[in-house]
């Protein structure tokens, strides 16, 4: 059953962000992720969004996404964006 890993993220440093993105979608389709939405600029229908960046990624299963954000590769770029941002991050299936 697919996953989907959404990320609201609040950017604090662009450029320890950048270095963060710059290897994301190449160790995230090693576990078989699928970025679906990358979004900057939402439009809010309800409440406020104090989010500067929306991710939405599925999985094939809860098993890849765990291969992918329990990584080596992933931990190792991970450490930029804890750096520059900080991020709500859920699992819905």
């Amino acid at each position: 059953m697919p996953v989907y890993a959404v990320a609201l993220i609040k950017i604090r440093d662009r450029a320890a962000y950048t270095k963060y993105e710059a290897g994301f979608a190449e160790i995230c389709s090693r576990s078989s992720g699928e970025i679906l939405s990358v979004e900057e600029a939402p439009r809010v229908i309800e409440g406020d969004w104090p989010y500067t960046r929306t991710v939405l990624l599925r999985f094939p299963s809860d098993a890849c996404f765990q291969a992918w954000y329990q990584s080596t590769a992933y931990q190792a770029i991970a450490q930029h964006r804890f750096g520059g941002s900080s991020a709500q991050i859920v699992l819905v299936s």
